[in-house]
């Protein structure tokens, strides 16, 4: 953002001065100095995630860990397979099988995340339409993008503030800085210098206008001042600005698991490989199989496959996911700060009762509001709504409307945040004029020199400001909102004047309820069922925030405001958080504070907003979600935008997020431990056997077979108590998953070695073992045939155990995998098993089995299922749970 000095300085001084110190003129920037002006202080664009170009998702889709070990595994197979390797035995179908792997994860990334950015591009309301500016004399009208520091721009009612400008001239000009502030008010805005400029906020400097703030009404020149992300709403915009990235870190993680059992077991195999044979060159080819064997080669494509398939069931829920990432994070997710206008209450309010001064009933005071709401022109707001809204009601509506028609407006002067009310004149139909005034009730009160009562004027003393409060100060502690409605007659006076909102006498009050949305407590109580903490962070008046909160379920016994936060250390705010619900009064640098408390904890943040105030807390939340109608910033920042605010929604992304990490935990726990199992064999098989237990291109293909398998497993059912509670996504628990469950498979492993090496392979080989075997042709179908049958048994076992760790029941009978899982993995066993009889198994080294072994492998396989299910009980006894 521009400099506060600099800012400050252009607010004090006047219009020459500016010309002098940007450089300018009065006729606008010369045409010959516009590009010079450019490339010094830049283009007026917002550099953001709106511009997240095609290369910036080429590079997350296909840069992560688990590629990372994949392309390097690939690397280190092509030099050896194929560069190192003789004519006879050069074979690039793993390094080939491998990229393909990638590819095709990557793609499916892209392509999402693509199709993401498309949808949230639609939702991009910010228009860069055509400005007015004066370059050498010569009003011409340019895109808003070209705009340069010291372009001279001319506003009228209707348009967007370009840029950031200093106000030259100024007539009638009223601004709405809703999109800067998140607050409606109408400002009247001016040239004249502020005079005490270094002591007033930037929003409310009179003569600053800023980039898309809207203009009401009137018209007004001003020097550009600053462009792009020098500019304030420029500010709010950071990209790519979160302090962490909880999937990034998951997936190092995980990816570091892995890495450090490869560290280990490659050169273990190599070692116990290479003493046993003596052929070093073949034992590293092997201990490098071990590494691809070990690591899940459809890990990136299934893990984004469930993320995808997740952001498309979302967005089949009314939410768009920006980026798929975000979709394990929502169901990590244990803590969701929200506001509380338009998630927990209603985007507009009711009114709820018209009063006197004394609390009685005052149709009076409905129609002088109805008026002055009727034929107010600044911007619609929530008060003039829910008073407009009257004219519905049956016993009131027909007088409301009849007042309208006979009443004229002839002046007003519109809200500020100085004054804070309203003042509009109308004709009477006794050609009289009125003045109804209604806002800010301390304000309106101080400006009121009687109050009526049942048609009576009687004067105002000086202390009683006191009968206000006892009036109104019970409803304001309910949470109500209360204005007050003034009058005045000027008789035959036309126009107003600021001097003319005095002396007025004040005839009562308007008592609105800010309704919380029917949804709201059952929305609350959905998210405590899921274990998600709603934290309430607000701008707003603390008693309001606390009423509202009462009426949706949600704990209102603590209770901090922004000046509270502003006295606590760190310390106490991480301490405070911890036991506070409600946050009120706060600003955006408060909910920032919050969130980084929070997630000091160790709490996973989620965070719902939509308004130029919520941008900071968006990028600093591990999640940030926003709406379709959020400011266009909020919407760039986010990574979840849903395309209606209601926390119904949100629930079911967090269900669907939850599910969609449940799935990826499946496939890279049972696969890495399954796949330990497989290389722990291979050890132990390689120290006592004369031949590789099975071929590299076997294991290889054991892998892909099984892994193919997985890829259905974004669309397994998920037990309901797995998603039950967030979920961290670590690799704290894989190492110990792995060690649980691995070794059980080595141990019918090994005893598949001992009744193929000591009693089939023999039977079929004439009844020798493998080193009595003088005949190369014998030796080759008696490896052949122990590699197929373990091939098989470790088929066989791969995929049963699979659906024995998919949950924490019993499987098949307590809780059945879904259809498609069912049906593939089914078909997968018959394919591959039939594949060892077809001709294509002899290039892989593979032969048929005789009966008499599956006679063997069923008994085998079923006693290694009634084991897993033992140690699954003592698991879950220690851990808590499975997955």
């Amino acid at each position: 953002m521009l400099s506060d000095s600099r800012m400050k300085r252009y607010a004090g001084c006047g219009a020459e001065e500016i010309f002098r110190a940007i450089p300018t003129t009065p006729a606008g920037l010369p045409q010959e100095r516009v590009e010079a002006m450019r490339a010094k202080y830049g283009e007026n664009r917002l550099s953001s995630r709106k511009n997240d170009t095609f290369p910036h998702r080429l590079r997350r889709a296909f840069v992560d860990p688990f590629t990372m070990i994949l392309f390097t595994l690939a690397v280190i197979s092509l030099v050896t397979d194929v560069l190192l390797a003789s004519n006879f035995t050069r074979n690039i179908t793993t390094s080939l099988i491998i990229c393909v792997m990638i590819l095709v994860s990557g793609a499916i990334r892209l392509v999402q995340e693509t199709r993401a950015k498309r949808a949230s591009d639609r939702l991009d309301r910010l228009i860069h339409a055509n400005v007015t500016v004066k370059r050498g004399g010569i009003l011409v009208d340019i895109p808003a993008e070209r705009l340069v520091v010291g372009d001279l721009v001319m506003l009228s009612a209707g348009g967007r503030i370009p840029a950031d400008l200093r106000l030259i001239k100024t007539m009638d000009l009223f601004v709405s800085q809703a999109a800067i502030t998140g607050e409606s008010a109408i400002l009247e805005k001016d040239s004249a210098p502020c005079i005490d400029a270094e002591r007033t906020p930037f929003t409310r400097l009179k003569n600053l206008a800023f980039m898309a703030s809207s203009v009401i009404s009137g018209r007004g020149e001003g020097v550009v001042i600053a462009v792009g992300r020098e500019t304030l709403y420029g500010n709010f915009v950071r990209p790519d600005s979160k302090n962490s990235d909880a999937f990034q870190k998951g997936e190092n993680s995980v990816a570091w698991v892995l890495i450090r059992f490869m560290a280990v077991l490659v050169p273990a195999v190599f070692l116990v490989s290479g003493v046993a044979r003596g052929s070093w060159l073949e034992s590293f080819a092997f201990a490098l199989s071990v590494a691809v064997g070990l690591t899940p080669e459809m890990l990136p494509l299934v893990i984004n496959a469930c993320l995808a398939r997740g952001s498309l069931s979302m967005s089949r829920k009314r939410a768009i996911v920006k980026n798929i990432d975000a979709m394990q994070v929502l169901g990590s997710m244990d803590v969701l700060c929200i506001d509380k206008t338009g998630t927990l209450t209603q985007e507009s309010i009711l009114l709820e009762y018209y009063l006197d001064i004394l609390g009685n009933e005052s149709p009076e005071a409905l129609e002088l509001a109805y008026l002055n709401s009727f034929h107010h022109s600044g911007l619609s707001n929530p008060i003039d709504s829910a008073i407009l809204a009257c004219r519905t009601m049956p016993d009131r509506g027909g007088r409301l409307a009849e007042l309208a028609k006979l009443c004229r407006k002839t002046d007003e002067i519109p809200f500020d945040y100085e004054r804070k009310f309203v003042s509009t004149l109308v004709r009477t139909s006794e050609n009289s004029h009125l003045l109804i005034v209604k806002g800010d009730i301390r304000r309106v009160f101080s400006r009121c020199r009687f109050a009526e009562y049942r048609g009576e004027a009687i004067p105002i003393g000086e202390n009683e400001e006191g009968s206000v409060s006892a009036i109104v100060d019970e409803m304001l502690e309910e949470g109500m909102k209360v204005i007050a409605v003034a009058k005045k007659e000027l008789g035959a006076q036309e126009t107003l004047s600021p001097a003319d909102e005095n002396d007025m006498t004040l005839v009562g009050y308007l008592v609105f309820f800010d309704a919380p949305k029917r949804s709201a407590a059952q929305s609350v109580e959905d998210l405590k069922r899921l274990r998600v903490t709603p934290k309430v962070m607000t701008g707003d008046n603390s008693q309001t925030a606390l009423s509202i909160c009462r009426r949706v379920g949600l704990p209102a016994a603590a209770l901090l405001t922004g000046a509270q936060i502003g006295g606590l250390s760190d310390e106490e705010l991480r301490a405070a958080v911890k036991v506070t619900d409600i946050f009120a009064e706060l600003t955006p640098g408060q909910k920032v504070s919050l969130l980084s408390a929070l997630r000091d904890n160790g709490h996973t943040t989620g965070f719902l907003g939509d308004g130029m105030n919520d941008i900071p807390a968006l990028n600093e939340a591990d999640v940030g979600i926003s709406v379709d109608t959020a400011v266009d910033a909020a919407k760039e920042a986010a990574d979840v935008i849903l395309l209606e605010k209601e926390l119904n929604i949100l629930g079911q992304g967090i269900m669907e997020g939850r599910r969609t990490f449940v799935n990826m935990l499946k496939y890279i726990k049972i696969t890495a431990s399954s796949n330990f199992g497989n290389i722990l064999s291979v050890v132990c098989a390689s120290v006592a056997l004369p031949f590789f237990p099975m071929t590299a291109i076997q294991l290889l293909l054991l892998n892909l077979l099984y892994d193919t398998l997985c890829i259905v497993l974004p669309w397994d059912s998920v037990d309901a108590e797995d998603t039950e509670a967030p979920r961290e996504w670590s690799g704290k628990t894989l190492s110990g998953f792995m060690l649980s469950f691995g070794p059980i498979s080595s141990i019918f492993d090994i005893m598949t070695f001992l009744f193929l090496y000591f009693i089939l392979c023999p039977r079929l080989c004439g009844g020798l073992l493998y080193t009595q075997l003088a005949d190369p042709e014998l030796r080759l179908r008696y490896a052949a045939l122990f590699q197929t049958g373990w091939f098989l048994e470790s088929m066989w076992t791969q995929v049963l155990i699979l659906h024995m760790l998919r949950t924490k029941k019993i499987p098949f009978l307590q809780s059945r995998a879904s259809g498609p899982v069912l049906l593939i993995t089914l078909l997968g066993i018959v394919v591959f098993t039939g594949l060892t009889m077809t001709p294509l198994a002899h290039p892989l080294g593979l032969t048929r089995l005789p009966l008499e072994y599956f006679g063997f492998l069923l008994p085998v396989v079923l006693l290694y299922m009634l084991l897993v299910s033992f140690i699954k009980r003592l698991y879950i006894r220690r851990h808590g749970e499975l997955i």
